[in-house]
């Protein structure tokens, strides 16, 4: 990677603590998005187009904060963003799956549901952020090591 790290990276030195420092509060401001869209445009056209305009909300949100907080890349801005939203859009799909399932089959809430399926959201992004979104080969030029999964 390019670039020296971000903020937070060097106030924790470990990559896994600032990934899941940000990834935390990418969940909290996710599932906000989503009680937002929810309680307005969920009222109006349902659950899924509330599913919809909070992940796009979501995903530029988090992009934001993981370039700006843990990685500070530079350059590849438009490749990053791709790959980032990539990983979102299984945890989209999954996402896409289980809240019709929850609230359709179980009965619940379409907010109960979602905070139910941040969990696994989570860990999905979680993998996948660490292992393709932000990875660069590792140069002797580098600033900043390549994450491992150590």
């Amino acid at each position: 990677m390019q670039g020296a790290p971000g903020f937070l990276l060097r106030v924790v030195k470990d990559y896994r603590v600032a990934f899941l420092l940000v990834g935390a509060v990418n969940t909290i401001v996710g599932f906000a998005w989503f009680a937002i869209f929810q309680l307005t445009v969920g009222s109006a056209f349902g659950y899924m187009a509330a599913l919809g305009c909070a992940h796009v909300a979501s995903v530029l949100c988090a992009f934001v904060l993981y370039r700006r907080f843990v990685f500070r890349v530079r350059g590849h801005v438009w490749r990053d963003l791709a790959r980032f939203e990539m990983v979102y859009l299984v945890a989209l799909g999954i996402n896409a799956i289980l809240l019709p399932i929850l609230v359709e089959l179980f009965g619940l809430e379409p907010i109960v549901a979602q905070a139910l399926i941040v969990f696994v959201t989570t860990m999905v992004s979680f993998v996948g952020h660490r292992n393709f979104s932000f990875r660069r080969p590792r140069t002797p030029q580098s600033d900043v090591p390549e994450m491992s999964s150590e």
